[in-house]
């Protein structure tokens, strides 16, 4: 059931919100100086339909006669969190991207983005204005972080209190339309980060109108959403509809579903597999396939698999493990988290099956630990070298180029195009930004900001001693954020840039790398050294091909065997190649079988055979 001030046109508008509960609820216009009486229905939605409410119209809704909220399901805050909603007119958009009917998800080259600190402008519009670069990158995909209404005009975008509402400081429902048309136009997909798992905690009036959170769960960050208790059914449509409101009127071609460990529901049909299916009649019904991607740190194949197994159906999940491992090797960790996956074999297996833990002793965490993902398809997988959270949860933020070399940063590169997954960059990574991108809000409430501060602080207390953490709530912590666009000009930034371009494009036109499949693949690694074998063979395009790449994680120089046992080889990239910024290469251009290799330290090279 589809929910909010749902304008028709001709200035008939219905009005629609679900409070169970409550015995009286009308509308309050505040510029009109006028409440009106709404009717309740059998399963506690209330409603009514006027014919004199023009888009742009502000309400709230008072319950009981008591105090007046914003709509849960608002399309628009104009005045931030607190303010009044308004009537938004979704039809009023001229969509030119009639004939655009996506990319396949294994075809998907990602980058992720932060709307408010892509760009020194921080809106929509100015990301728009970005098209050009990620053409010229070869990324066809761009993920959007987290848009919709938070308190104040600075956030990651995860603390938000209005579902359905674009960020005003963003540019709105509009703008966030009008960046979906214009990549549409270029051919590229636009995936947007969705939160289900909690509401933010500043202008948030859920609980006002239904019990929307649950006490018989927490997650970190607050109340969990009542996905199986009382009244849930009408609170899983409000989340299912969500979804669909996406798609549907912003034209998303995907979502990715945050912290989907954090939703909690014993029911017997999972939130997570309803959300899906519902996602899969939608998609049917407007001949294009959506996309959902979860995010879950419980290595459990279910999320993938389908409903006639018991799964929850995503179509893809981010696969972290593989991010640990590279980041682990390339930075030496001697931590826990080191020890569970800076080890030659773990690596391995992440190429290889997907989750490195797959009921193992894990070190770290003190038991055993996922289950095997190998049944698994590798386009199911999405894996990075960095990412939002892996970046701005370290103290200070700092992105992995500050943390390694570039010699490094360059293997760390290589790694991830040469992998069977989808790849995705983060914002920055592809020219090596050296600003952080750090923790930020723009909390009202002082004692939250007091809170919020505080709690951070004490997070990194006992693994990072004497680090004085940035105060997230400071405007400056936003802005030293930014990403500065004019590094990537620098001789450096631009070598790095053309680095990522060459790997991307040899990712597409190189049929081992572009078919995600581990059929045809080999891989071995010794004393973190790896050679990886990718074949692809009747292909349906007919296309065929053989590759092999070597990636050194030593700090020292190596020499080892080609893994080849037939043919000649011809290298086709050298990290280390002064093209490249590297010392200057040493590894030979041709090869055969039984031929001795020398690789540099953190050196990847990719070699094809041609005979």
């Amino acid at each position: 059931m589809r929910i909010g001030a749902l304008y028709q046109g001709n200035g008939n508008c219905l009005f629609r919100v679900f409070a169970p509960e409550a015995e009286r609820l009308s509308i309050e216009f505040p510029k009109r100086g006028e409440i009106r009486p709404l009717s309740k229905n059998a399963r506690g939605y209330w409603e009514a339909r006027w014919e004199d409410i023009p888009p742009g119209t502000l309400y709230k809704y008072r319950i009981n006669e008591g105090a007046s909220y914003p709509d849960p399901a608002s399309f628009y805050q104009p005045e931030g969190v607190p303010g009044a909603s308004q009537v938004w007119d979704h039809g009023d958009f001229n969509w030119t991207d009639q004939h655009w009917m996506g990319h396949p998800l294994d075809e998907a080259i990602i980058y992720e983005l932060h709307a408010g600190t892509f760009t020194q402008e921080g809106t929509l519009e100015a990301v728009a204005s970005k098209l050009p670069h990620f053409k010229d990158l070869g990324v066809n995909t761009i993920e959007i972080m987290p848009v919709n209404q938070f308190p104040g005009v600075r956030n990651w975008g995860y603390d938000g209190a209005y579902p359905y509402a674009v960020q005003h400081s963003y540019g709105g429902p509009q703008s966030l339309k009008q960046l979906v048309d214009a990549c549409h136009a270029e051919g590229i997909a636009v995936i947007l980060d969705v939160v289900y798992n909690h509401v933010g905690p500043e202008g948030n009036y859920f609980q006002e109108f239904a019990p929307y959170f649950t006490q018989n769960y927490q997650t970190p960050w607050g109340k969990a959403i009542n996905f199986d208790a009382g009244y849930s059914d009408q609170i899983r449509a409000f989340f299912v509809e969500n979804a669909l409101y996406w798609l549907r009127e912003f034209h998303i071609d995907g979502l990715r579903l945050d912290a989907t460990h954090q939703i909690y529901d014993m029911s017997a049909r999972h939130f997570l597999a309803e959300l899906s299916e519902q996602v899969t009649h939608f998609s049917e019904r407007n001949g294009r396939r959506r996309h959902l991607i979860a995010e879950s740190d419980l290595n459990d194949p279910r999320m993938l698999s389908g409903k006639e197994t018991g799964g929850h159906g995503m179509h893809a999940q981010w696969l972290d493990d593989f991010q640990h491992c590279i980041d682990a090797m390339l930075r030496k960790d001697k931590s826990h988290y080191g020890a569970d996956y800076g080890a030659t074999h773990r690596f391995v297996k992440a190429n290889r099956e997907g989750f490195v833990y797959a009921g193992e002793y894990s070190p770290m965490r003190g038991r055993r630990f996922g289950a095997s993902s190998a049944l698994r398809s590798p386009g199911q997988f999405v894996v990075s070298t960095q990412h939002h959270d892996r970046i701005g949860n370290r103290p200070l933020g700092e992105r992995l180029n500050s943390l390694i070399g570039q010699e490094a940063y360059k293997l760390a590169a290589g790694a991830l195009f040469a992998s069977p997954y989808i790849p995705m960059l983060f914002m920055g990574e592809e020219y090596g930004e050296s600003n952080p991108f750090q923790f930020f809000a723009d909390y009202c409430d002082p004692e939250l900001v007091k809170a919020v501060c505080a709690g951070r602080q004490m997070e990194f207390m006992a693994l990072h001693s004497g680090i004085e953490v940035p105060n997230p709530c400071a405007l400056e912590t936003f802005q030293c954020s930014r990403l500065d666009w004019n590094r990537m000009e620098s001789g450096g930034n631009r070598i790095i840039y053309e680095f990522y371009r060459e790997l991307i494009a040899l990712r597409k036109s190189l049929p081992p790398l572009r078919r995600l499949s581990r059929e045809g693949m080999e891989m071995e690694g010794k004393d973190f050294v790896f050679s990886m074998v990718r074949r692809s063979f009747g292909t349906s395009d007919g296309e065929s091909g053989e590759l092999f790449c070597l990636m050194n994680f030593n700090d020292h120089s190596i020499k080892a065997a080609a893994p080849v046992h037939e043919g000649n080889w011809e290298l086709l990239l050298d990290s280390s190649d002064a093209r490249w910024g590297g010392p200057g290469r040493v590894a030979q251009r041709t090869c055969g079988p039984g031929d001795t290799l020398d690789g540099n330290p953190y050196n990847f090279l990719l070699y094809r055979k041609v005979s």
